[in-house]
């Protein structure tokens, strides 16, 4: 995903569940449609939460990748 595409990015890293959820929502809910969110997370359970909450939300998921227990989370508002 190219840098420039990002409009807003939430640093969760060191957080635990809920918590980069509930950051990610807050991010969203001040972004337009189309827009897209990165997340940074270092708990592993973001990956099933990002999957569900995109799910439950209807905001799409971009993409998720992993580097040395980071993940980063691409979110596109709905």
């Amino acid at each position: 995903m190219d840098k420039t595409e990002v409009s807003k990015e939430v640093d969760a890293r060191e957080q635990k569940c809920p918590i980069p959820i509930l950051l990610a929502k807050k991010a969203l809910a001040t972004m337009e449609s189309g827009q897209i969110l990165r997340v940074l997370a270092t708990d592993p359970a973001a990956v099933g939460d990002f999957r569900f909450f995109s799910e439950q939300t209807g905001n799409i998921l971009l993409d998720q990748k992993e580097s040395d227990g980071e993940y980063t989370i691409y979110l596109k508002r709905k």
